[in-house]
C-alpha cells in the first residue's frame, strides 16, 4: 500500500469487535543497523538474515556503500556484506536516523578522504556534539562551523588512533554505542566513560556490547554498581557472521495493544526468549496494565481482559515505548504517570510535547512535566492526529483510532522509518491475516 507523505490517513475503527491475529514483525532496526556496522568492520563477509528493510536501514546501507563497503540484497531480502577499505570523497544522507547520524561518522573516520554528512532539517537540531567532540579528541579533522551538529565534513586519513574518552551521554545512549562499535578497528582500542548524570536507554548499550562480542570483540564493562559507567573495547579483528535478525519488539507495541484496546488475542511470531531489546519490557508493562501475556509455541501471545488499568512507570531505559504506552494509557480506567522520559524531547520530535498536544486535542487529559507525562481518563473524539514526522507518533494515532471513530493520522508514511508497510500490516491485523 502506497500512502502519500502528507495525506490524512483515516485510522481504521474497530470498536469492541475482538481481534484474532498472528503477526510477523519485521527485523529490529537497532539490531540491523548495529549488525551492518560490525559486518562492515569485519575481516570476512557476513550474511544478515531477516534484516529490517525500512528508511533507516536503507540510509545505513547507502551510507556504508558510499564509503566502500559491498552490500548485496538477495531476492529473499537477506543481505551479504563484503567488507572493504573505506574511502572518500563521499556524501552520506542520514535522513532523520539517529543510528546513522551517530554511528557512521566514527566509521567514516577510518576512511581515507573526505566524507560529507547531511540529512533532514530535523537532523540539524538533534544532538550530535558529543560524538563530534570525541572524534576530534581522537585526532579526527571535522568541519562543522563550530556548531557541533549536522551538516559536517569529516577528513579521514584511513586510521583511528583510539584511546580514552569521557562523554556526556545524558541525551542519548547512542553517543556511547557509536564509539564502542568502532573500537575494534582502532589502533589502541576505545575506553568510554560516561560523565553525565542519568544515562538513558541502557538496554541499547547492552545490545551494542553483546553484538560486539558476537562478532569477536573483547569488551570489558565496569560494574555500574561501582558508580562508574565505563566500557573498554580492545583492538582486534572482527569475524563475519551468518546472523538472523530478531523481530523489532518495540514495533510490536501497536499490534500488541490492539488485543488490549479491542479485546481478543494477538500473537507476535518468533518473540525471543532472551534478548537485549528494550521492547521486551512490553511483556511486563502491558501485563501490569491488565493484559494476559504468555509465551506460546508460535511466539508471544497477548490477550485482552476487557480492562485497561493505568500505570505509574519509569520508562527511562525504554523511552521508545512511550508513545504506544501513552496511547494505551489514554484509554485506561485510571490515571497513569510515565516518568523519566525527558530525553524524548530530543528524539525525532519533542515526543512529550507532541503526545500531550495530540491526545489533548482529541479530548484527552494529559499534563506535561519536564520529564514525565500524567494521563487521566477522558472521553476522546475524532480529529486529526499529527505525526510530526515521527513514526511512533503516527502509530500511536492509529492505536487510538481503533476505538475512537473519526481519527485521521497525518503523514502515516513516516512509519516507513522502521516499518516498511505499516498501513498494510495494520489492515492485516484487523482482518486476522498473517
Amino acid at each position: 500500500m502506497t500512502v502519500a507523505s502528507q495525506d490524512l490517513w483515516p485510522a481504521p475503527y474497530r470498536g469492541a469487535a475482538p481481534v484474532q491475529a498472528t503477526i510477523e514483525i519485521p527485523g529490529s532496526k537497532s539490531v540491523t543497523n548495529r549488525a551492518l556496522i560490525l559486518a562492515s568492520l569485519a575481516k570476512t563477509p557476513s550474511t544478515l538474515r531477516k534484516p529490517l528493510h525500512s528508511r533507516d536501514s536503507a540510509l545505513m546501507i547507502a551510507g556504508l556503500k558510499a564509503i566502500g563497503c559491498g552490500i548485496d540484497e538477495q531476492a529473499n531480502g537477506d543481505l551479504i556484506i563484503s567488507p572493504g577499505k573505506f574511502y572518500g570523497p563521499a556524501s552520506v544522507d542520514v535522513g532523520n536516523a539517529g543510528t546513522v547520524m551517530r554511528f557512521l561518522p566514527p566509521v567514516a573516520a577510518l576512511a581515507n578522504g573526505i566524507v560529507h554528512f547531511d540529512g533532514d532539517p530535523r537532523s540539524h537540531e538533534r544532538p550530535l556534539g558529543p560524538v563530534i567532540a570525541a572524534l576530534e579528541d581522537l585526532g579526527v579533522t571535522i568541519e562543522h562551523g563550530n556548531r557541533y551538529s549536522l551538516p559536517l565534513t569529516l577528513n579521514g586519513n584511513g586510521e583511528l588512533r583510539g584511546g580514552a574518552i569521557d562523554i556526556d551521554a545524558t541525551s542519548s545512549s547512542q553517543f556511547i554505542s557509536a564509539l564502542l562499535l568502532v573500537g575494534p578497528a582502532t589502533e589502541e582500542g576505545i575506553t568510554v566513560t560516561h560523565v553525565g548524570s542519568t544515562l538513558p536507554s541502557m538496554p541499547h548499550i547492552e545490545m551494542t556490547v553483546q553484538m560486539l562480542r558476537q562478532f569477536g570483540a573483547q569488551v570489558d564493562v565496569t560494574d555500574p554498581r561501582s558508580g562508574t559507567h565505563r566500557w573498554t573495547v580492545h583492538p582486534g579483528e572482527l569475524t563475519g557472521l551468518d546472523l538472523v535478525i530478531e523481530p523489532d519488539l518495540s514495533n510490536a507495541a501497536p499490534f500488541m495493544s490492539a488485543a488490549m484496546i479491542c479485546g481478543g488475542s494477538v500473537t507476535i511470531k518468533d518473540w525471543p526468549r532472551e534478548t537485549t531489546q528494550p521492547g521486551d519490557q512490553l511483556r511486563t508493562i502491558f501485563a501490569n496494565m491488565g493484559a494476559d501475556v504468555e509465551f506460546t509455541s508460535a511466539g508471544l501471545t497477548i490477550k485482552g481482559t476487557g480492562v485497561i488499568h493505568g500505570i505509574d512507570v519509569d520508562l527511562h531505559d525504554v523511552g521508545e515505548l512511550t508513545p504506544s504506552i501513552a496511547a494505551v494509557a489514554a484509554l485506561a480506567d485510571s490515571p497513569s504517570s510515565l516518568r523519566g522520559i525527558g530525553h524524548l524531547r530530543l528524539h525525532e520530535t519533542d515526543r512529550l510535547a507532541a503526545l500531550a498536544a495530540e491526545i489533548n486535542a482529541l479530548g484527552g487529559d494529559v499534563d506535561e512535566e519536564e520529564t514525565a507525562l500524567h494521563i487521566s481518563p477522558a472521553p476522546l473524539h475524532g480529529g486529526i492526529f499529527h505525526s510530526y514526522e515521527d513514526h511512533r507518533l503516527a502509530t500511536a494515532g492509529a492505536m487510538l483510532g481503533l476505538v475512537v471513530p473519526g481519527i485521521e493520522v497525518e503523514n502515516i508514511a513516516t512509519t516507513q522509518k522502521t516499518l516498511p508497510d505499516f498501513p498494510g500490516a495494520w489492515a492485516n491485523l484487523l482482518t486476522g491475516s498473517n
